[in-house]
């Protein structure tokens, strides 16, 4: 059975560590973090596929509208 594939944002920030840290904001507390860009993308779809096996049992992904600025 093939499995469907899935297109999905990540939120990356470097911690002050020099850590790059990413978030996949439609799954709930789906996060990784890696020394480089690649170490984190490969950290990031080990995670996500560990949330999405969660994330099937409990419904479909919310949409992801996007990322605003704002000044405060």
């Amino acid at each position: 059975m093939e499995q469907t594939r899935r297109e999905l944002y990540i939120v990356i920030e470097r911690d002050e560590d020099g850590l790059f840290v990413g978030e996949a904001p439609q799954l709930r507390a789906c996060y990784s973090q890696g020394r480089t860009l690649d170490e984190l993308m490969v950290n990031m779809r080990e995670a996500i596929e560990l949330c999405l096996e969660e994330q099937d049992e409990a419904g479909s992904l919310p949409e992801f509208v996007g990322i605003q600025k704002i000044l405060v």
